[in-house]
């Protein structure tokens, strides 16, 4: 009985207590009939992985501090020598410039005390090493040494990329808020700090044999905020055909459940992307397995380093994909804020949405992206094919709108081309010759906001 009184107590503040004690009877609906030892278990199940896969989500580097500590040395630019680095190090200041997060849970009251009176040193690169000591910084994990001062290697998690805080406490320091698209984030920037750029250069030299650590570091600079190029290392396509940066803008990672394709290309499911990502992007140590990386034609760096068939011991990205899974797809989208739309502009716009605009026919509620294969050619959506053919099946992903409003920074589409809503109505109103009215255009950016 310990088990069932554990999982009742849990339940319970997750609402499902009530329905578990409900007397069963020949009328009562499936959702309202009491849950059985079994489904309490699976509850119980589902409940552990989710909070395992958020401690993986938040935490786990996979192994990956040995290519950003170990082989790039990214610590020693973080610490700075002053601090047993090199160079002027990286101060709170300076991270928070380049978009990088603090959880204000992570800090003790006394610190944040101190933070309320202005009595810590921001510009110091050593405040920087004390947040890491007490992970403290949203998607960065620092390894120290035994006496806990000298920082000796430095990690990332998924958190990275996908997380954000809600600046409750001051701009760029607040409450987490998993599954956000980080936009304020300048990936490039920060692993152009790194002192040895030389490993990415070893890999583009397959696709560009001239390239060299300075111009490695100008692209990637040249992405900016909120932007990475997931393809670089594996087709070494650095710009498009109209010069601009090839990078595209960091995707939510929240409101997944029951999407099928969710990458601006398609690629594979969440967890395969979560296995690409951790073994492939965030260079963790594991196995991944995707043959279409052998077309040396599409993808010659990924060919020739064999990308296609990763397998590392001991192995540590598989055993985390399925609780990682759980908790990723536990994340709904946030609603909007109220007050943050026109209520009655929105209600007109829904109806435009499902009707006469047929925005719905591919953007399908409640999860507004297709079910089933969500993919469609550059022709069928309007434009250009460069980052759709740098996929395994040249196509753009419907995208699903909820939470819209959270990821609107940066721009619209995969690579932002699109400033604003307005722009995306318009470009397909033109496209499938709507002959929306002002008017029907602002309600369907109302609805949108909606979401």
């Amino acid at each position: 009985m310990k088990f069932l009184s554990t999982t009742c107590a849990v339940l319970a503040a997750a609402g499902f207590l009530a329905i578990a004690m409900q007397p069963a009877n020949a009328e009562e609906t499936s959702d309202t009939r009491a849950l059985s030892r079994t489904d309490l278990k699976n509850l119980q199940f589902a409940l552990e992985q989710i909070k395992h896969g958020r401690q993986i989500f938040r935490y786990d580097t996979f192994g990956d501090e040995a290519f950003w500590g170990d082989a790039l040395r990214l610590h020693t630019a973080i610490a700075g020598s002053a601090n047993g680095g090199v160079g002027a190090g990286l101060s709170p200041k300076a991270a928070l410039a380049v978009g990088l997060k603090v959880d204000v849970e992570a800090l003790p009251p006394a610190l944040r005390a101190d933070l309320q009176k202005k009595q810590v040193d921001l510009d110091s690169p050593a405040t920087t090493l004390a947040l890491l000591q007490l992970d403290a910084v949203v998607g960065v994990r620092g390894l120290f040494d035994d006496s806990g001062r000298r920082l000796q290697s430095v990690g990332i998690t998924c958190a990275l990329c996908h997380s954000t805080v809600d600046d409750s406490f001051a701009p760029g320091i607040g409450r987490r808020l998993d599954g956000w698209a980080a936009r304020d984030l300048n990936v490039g920037e920060i692993i152009a700090l790194a002192p040895n750029v030389q490993p990415l250069v070893d890999l583009l030299r397959i696709a560009i044999p001239s390239i060299d650590a300075a111009t490695v570091r100008t692209v990637l600079r040249s992405w900016g905020p909120g932007k990475f190029d997931a393809e670089l290392l594996m087709d070494g396509k650095a710009v498009r055909p109209d010069g601009k940066p090839a990078a595209t803008l960091i995707p939510p990672a929240f409101g997944l459940a029951g999407v099928n394709l969710h990458t601006w290309t398609g690629w594979g499911s969440v967890t395969h992307w979560n296995g690409f990502v951790a073994n492939l992007e965030m260079q963790g140590q594991g196995t991944f397995f995707d043959p279409r990386l052998n077309d040396s034609a599409k993808f010659p760096i990924a060919a020739e380093a064999g990308f296609g068939d990763v397998r590392r011991t001991p192995d540590l990205v598989t055993p985390k994909l399925a609780p990682l899974h759980f908790y990723q797809l536990s994340l709904p989208a946030p609603r909007p804020p109220r007050g943050s739309f026109d209520a009655a502009a929105a209600k007109r716009g829904k109806a435009l949405f499902e009707g006469r605009a047929d925005c719905s026919r591919c953007h399908v509620p409640p999860i507004f992206t297709e079910p089933g294969w969500n993919m469609h050619t550059p022709d069928e959506i309007g434009i250009d094919s460069f980052q759709a053919d740098r996929s395994p099946d040249e196509r753009y992903r419907t995208a699903p709108l909820k939470g819209l409003w959270t990821h609107g920074k940066g721009g619209y589409y995969h690579d932002g081309r699109f400033a604003r809503l307005e722009d995306v109505i318009d470009h397909y109103d033109d496209l499938l010759s709507l002959s929306l009215s002002s008017s029907e255009r602002a309600d369907l950016v109302e609805y949108l906001k909606s979401l």
